[in-house]
């Protein structure tokens, strides 16, 4: 550990990031940054030799920044999995997403950890940032480095230290989002905290890999259960002709006591939608029932087919039925301004609208293609953004809020918009918008 320790002071510490996606890209760039030498693993070869170019296959970061880091000469992309023996420190960051019965997969985080162990040196530290259940680096991970026949902490380290990554947030990046790094053991954590202090802004250091495996699933669950709040709320409140974005606002003017949440089509994004579940499975194992997890759950994934109720009842409203309509739905991402349609509801209420017969479309140019999902495989390319399009649907649908949606004259031919996000009429206030507006 005292080697080590010298190493990552002296920015001599060679980092290795397995996978190189929406986490692991950010975090090697940012220890690049911090003068250190990194190389960023990935099965993909795109990937790496995108990298390679000095190109950025992520919108929100800059190729400039990939160039950048690249030239300096301390940041590699391999699909090379050997040169983990040259790293000092690893750091996994793979998928964890949930199998089809809604139960945690964490086969990446154990076939990478095998592949470590086939290469584990003495001296080196890894640390898991995969989100997964409490227990998993203790209990999964290190009996499988141990395979290796190395021990801890006498001649490896392990900690976890949850990402935290949110793209295209402009307030928070890598750097100065806290880390919170708990190890497996008291070295493990001091080693992993000497890193991570090294590279960002604030460390924060917990006892155990238990405690940080839970607070990202803690930060998680409570997005998804207040989201499924105010989902509920959404329903409720319009049957009682109460738009519930006036009443957040109204009450956002608290200035204690009340976080404002927001209503949307449902949950996207890799965390939100799947990390609460990690819980619920894990507590059911120990005989206790997340019950506020699981609601929360049943709510926001009904919220796709909510959408499509208000698409047929405003088509209705229009003489027309749903059955041969032509409707638009803008945005693919999961959320605003961002190419990221992990688990996006903009797919599963493109394909619920199918099954019901409607001739669908989508816009969204950080996506000129849909591509094979997980759930979904719906080969559609995106159509222009610009009035003339809109005007020829009998609905567009809002599911994401793009800012380059927010302009007035795309909206001057549109028959019907069904608005998930509250864009629609926020544009004309103060006079009336130019086509119906059904709030969903």
């Amino acid at each position: 550990m005292n080697r080590l320790q010298e190493k990552i002071a002296a920015r001599t510490a060679r980092i290795g990031v397995i996978g190189q996606g929406y986490v692991g890209l950010p975090l090697a760039l940012v220890f690049c940054e911090a003068g250190f030498p990194v190389t960023g693993f990935d099965l993909d070869p795109v990937k790496v030799a995108a990298i390679g170019r000095g190109e950025s296959y992520i919108k929100h970061i800059g190729a400039e920044r990939v160039k950048k880091a690249v030239a300096s000469g301390r940041f590699q992309a391999s699909v090379d999995l050997d040169g983990l023996r040259e790293c000092d420190a690893i750091m996994i960051c793979v998928p964890t997403p949930l199998g089809p019965h809604r139960e945690p997969d964490n086969s990446y985080i154990h076939r990478t950890a095998e592949e470590i162990a086939r290469r584990l040196r003495p001296g080196q530290l890894v640390v898991l940032e995969s989100t997964t259940y409490p227990g998993t680096t203790d209990g999964e991970v290190l009996p499988i480095l141990q395979k290796s026949g190395l021990r801890c902490p006498e001649e490896f380290l392990l900690a976890f230290s949850p990402e935290r990554e949110d793209p295209g947030r402009k307030d928070f990046t890598t750097r100065s989002i806290p880390k919170v790094v708990g190890g497996v053991n008291a070295p493990s954590t001091e080693a992993a905290v000497a890193l991570y202090t090294a590279g960002l802004d604030e460390v924060v250091a917990v006892s155990s890999a238990r405690v940080a495996e839970s607070s990202k699933l803690l930060e998680n669950i409570f997005r998804s259960v207040n989201i499924a709040l105010v989902n509920e709320l959404k329903v409720i409140l319009d049957k009682m002709g109460i738009d519930v974005w006036e009443v957040i606002a109204a009450a956002a003017t608290k200035p204690f006591g009340f976080m404002p949440f927001y209503p949307g089509p449902g949950l996207g994004g890799h965390c939100i939608p799947l990390d609460p579940f990690y819980l619920s499975w894990k507590a059911a194992e120990h005989g206790e029932w997340a019950r506020f997890i699981e609601l929360a759950g049943e709510i926001n994934t009904r919220m796709p087919r909510y959408v499509v109720d208000k698409v047929m009842h405003g088509l209705n409203q229009d003489g027309k039925s749903l059955k041969g309509s032509r409707v638009l739905v803008l945005g693919l991402a999961y959320k605003a301004n961002v190419d990221d349609d992990r688990e996006s509801p903009s797919y599963e209420i493109l394909e619920l609208l199918t099954e019901l017969g409607a001739r669908v479309d989508y816009c969204d140019p950080h996506f000129p293609a849909t591509h094979k999902t997980r759930k979904h495989d719906l080969g559609l390319k995106s159509v222009a953004c610009d009035a003339a399009t809109f005007a020829g649907y009998d609905a567009v649908v809002v599911s994401t809020a793009h800012d380059l949606f927010k302009r007035a004259e795309l909206w001057s031919g549109v028959k019907l918009a069904v608005d998930t996000r509250n864009l629609v009429a926020p544009l004309f206030a103060g006079r009336a918008a130019p086509c119906r507006v059904v709030k969903a």
